[in-house]
């Protein structure tokens, strides 16, 4: 069994905030602040004093009326049309960009979808689980019409889940080869503590048949850019693989993108207190290193020496499931290097929205 985990940040179409080229650190700041604000319970006359501060500050005044437009092609100039879009495909570039689009989305480069099927392609996992997929039309077309193109086999069953984010960020799972998908739990409506949503995107429970009737159990997780939060979201996460794991399955793992790195506090509730492994850390990982000098440096927060990227993606097994790997890896040749270090890329990546994701693919092989 081959799996792997890929947050392919959408297929087609991106949400506007989501690609903005770099927020300023007074932007990130205000950001966390606002998170901050909302979250607390009960709310000074001065907190919602700033939280509007902090909503002019960030945009949220420029929001568009109409979330929907259809896009028409009129002699050579492409139009907008604001009703009547019933009975009409998503425009992009196989429809020569006709059909309906949100207003607060903006196309991905063509270039940026082959290179998210050349990830896939060269990978050719068995079970595939992503994040960030916009919705399940668009990745049923992306497996029938760009996977055959790279003389890969497409998948025979593709599902996505919608998230509490509402910007597209779906979850996905493709499955091939024998495996089939059983059934699913998302944790949409979990609350913390305080009584806010636990999950601002989801954490989902996947159990997979394999060909010979044996299960998997899967949890795929996309977990908050706030520290505070994402400490109870780990705690959770561990909660639901304890439970698993008290049932007695144990071919299970935990995926996804996690944001923060394998020593940080907020991820120690599944990292440290419980028997997750982390396959970055396997002796069978096998990844391109970096060129020159950084071949050789291990820095903080990399997956390991000569990988120094920021670890925020993971793919996690239980142990059982961990002591039967063959081979695992990481494909990062799809994603952009903004600095140092630098790595083999897709010769199709010229520019960096030329890059499939932020996202490297994580991926392993297991004996079952």
């Amino acid at each position: 069994m081959k799996i792997a985990t890929f947050n392919i940040q959408n297929l087609y179409y991106r949400h506007r905030e989501l690609v903005q080229k770099e927020r300023s650190k007074n932007s990130s700041d205000w950001i966390t602040e606002l998170d901050t604000l909302l979250r607390k319970y009960p709310k000074a006359v001065a907190d919602n004093e700033r939280i509007n501060d902090l909503s002019f500050l960030l945009g949220f005044e420029k929001m568009e009326d109409m979330p929907y437009a259809v896009l028409k092609n009129k002699a050579g100039d492409l139009c907008f049309k604001r009703q009547g879009f019933q009975n009409i495909t998503k425009a992009s570039f196989l429809t020569d960009w006709e059909g309906w689009v949100k207003l607060v989305n903006r196309p991905i480069h063509e270039k940026a979808i082959f290179s998210k099927a050349y990830t896939i392609a060269e990978t050719d996992p068995d079970i595939l689980l992503l994040q960030e997929v916009e919705d399940r039309a668009s990745l049923w077309e992306f497996n029938a019409e760009f996977l055959p193109l790279l003389k890969v086999s497409p998948y025979r069953e593709v599902l996505v889940f919608e998230t509490n984010d509402p910007r597209g960020l779906g979850m996905g799972i493709l499955l091939k080869n024998g495996y089939s998908f059983q059934g699913m739990k998302n944790h949409l409506h979990d609350l913390d503590a305080d009584g806010f949503k636990l999950f601002d995107v989801d954490c989902q429970e996947y159990e997979i048949n394999t060909p010979d009737g044996d299960k998997l159990w899967l949890l795929s997780c996309q977990f908050s850019t706030d520290g505070t939060q994402r400490k109870k979201q780990a705690e959770k996460v561990a909660e639901i693989y304890g439970r698993m794991q008290s049932e007695g399955k144990k071919r299970a793992l935990v995926c996804g993108t996690l944001n923060d790195v394998s020593y940080s506090d907020a991820l120690s509730p599944m990292l440290r207190d419980t028997d997750l492994r982390d396959i970055s850390r396997h002796g069978r990982f096998k990844t391109d290193t970096d060129q020159g000098r950084d071949g050789g440096y291990f820095r903080l927060g990399a997956y390991r020496i000569g990988v120094n990227i920021k670890q925020n993606d993971y793919l996690m097994l239980s142990p059982y499931l961990f002591e039967k790997v063959q081979m695992a890896g990481m494909n990062r040749k799809c994603t952009w290097p903004e600095k140092k270090p630098n790595w083999i890329l897709y010769p199709s990546i010229t520019a960096k929205h030329h890059a499939a994701s932020e996202h490297p693919m994580v991926w392993a092989e297991i004996a079952l």
